[in-house]
């Protein structure tokens, strides 16, 4: 044992020095943003933001480079990360799909946790309940009632299966006691467009998308999703005013794949915050129904650990099947 001590010692030198030689010259090549979801969602729109701001002056000056791998419930892209060569260069837009997936998505080629590096977190949204006005509640406890009245007759839209929107619906329902069925569209505007249409009675949405239509009359907002009432529409209670309790958020974060140096991930951490801390930024952020909401790595991991309990928790009360 003691002849082998110095054989292990000399073969880690030679290991660790490509790793400081690597975090030295970081970034070599401009960092490309894998965004696992379709182009014009709320994970798109905030990369190509921090990606025009990692980019620009006074910034780091870091040429980035936004590509959208939607697919599978976000697996695809994820997977092209997690199987990435962990330097740096390569880095996922993520959500709570993510952490719902580790529950719903057990055959998945990764796992979150121990393929992926915890970057940093971006921002949390609420969400707005809507209907069509030919549903005709204009309340919460109305359309509760609606769906006691005639169970199961009542569908709502979703982009998908495990998406933010699909898990606030089958929250919604299993607090609420209500027979609802679910509709999964490919993405929020195959959504939003059969709402609006009279397709689908009802769906959860992002409330700076949907305000406009509210605002025109083509559907009617009825509670919006946070713990208080929003903001961007102030009118409308909170659903946890009808239901106590119930809160639903799509937050978004950055991360790397598993082994990504310290001292890149550090950098990189420091330069999204420094972003994000900006007082145009969280303005910008807040027109857009979203808070910035920085962290340290080690914060992050925290988060993203008690998320995936907490979206296991709300997968098993609501009875979502695993696919």
């Amino acid at each position: 044992m003691i002849r082998r001590r110095p054989l292990l010692l000399g073969v880690a030198a030679p290991l660790a020095a490509p790793a400081l030689a690597q975090t030295a010259d970081w970034p070599s090549r401009p960092l490309r943003i894998i965004v696992p979801f379709g182009v014009g969602g709320s994970a798109d729109v905030a990369a190509r933001f921090l990606a025009d701001r990692l980019s620009a002056a006074p910034g780091p000056g870091w040429a980035a480079v936004v590509e959208n791998r939607p697919g599978a419930g976000a697996v695809i892209g994820t997977d092209l990360v997690a199987k990435s060569a962990p330097d740096g260069h390569t880095l996922l837009l993520m959500s709570n799909t993510h952490t719902a997936n580790e529950t719903l998505l057990p055959n998945r080629p990764y796992r979150l946790m121990r393929d992926l590096a915890p970057v940093a977190a971006i921002n949390v949204a609420y969400h707005v309940l809507a209907v069509h006005p030919s549903l005709g509640v204009s309340s919460v406890a109305e359309l509760v009632a609606a769906a006691k009245a005639r169970p199961g007759a009542i569908d709502y839209a979703s982009s998908g299966p495990g998406t933010p929107y699909h898990v606030a619906g089958e929250v919604f329902r299993a607090m609420a006691g209500l027979q609802l069925q679910h509709i999964p569209f490919r993405g929020s505007n195959e959504a939003r467009t059969a709402l609006i249409a009279g397709q689908v009675p009802m769906m959860f949405d992002a409330i700076p998308t949907m305000t406009p239509h509210i605002e025109g009359g083509r559907v009617r907002g009825l509670a919006t999703t946070g713990p208080q009432r929003s903001p961007l529409l102030p009118a409308l209670p909170s659903v946890a005013e009808t239901l106590p309790g119930f809160e639903a958020s799509i937050w978004l974060g950055l991360m790397a794949p598993a082994g990504t140096p310290p001292a890149v991930v550090e950098r990189l951490n420091a330069a999204v915050n420094r972003i994000l801390e900006r007082p145009e930024t969280r303005e910008a952020q807040l027109r857009a129904g979203a808070e910035t909401m920085p962290m340290t790595p080690a914060a992050f991991e925290a988060f993203l650990t008690a998320d995936i309990a907490r979206q296991a928790e709300w997968i098993r009360l609501a009875g979502i099947q695993a696919g």
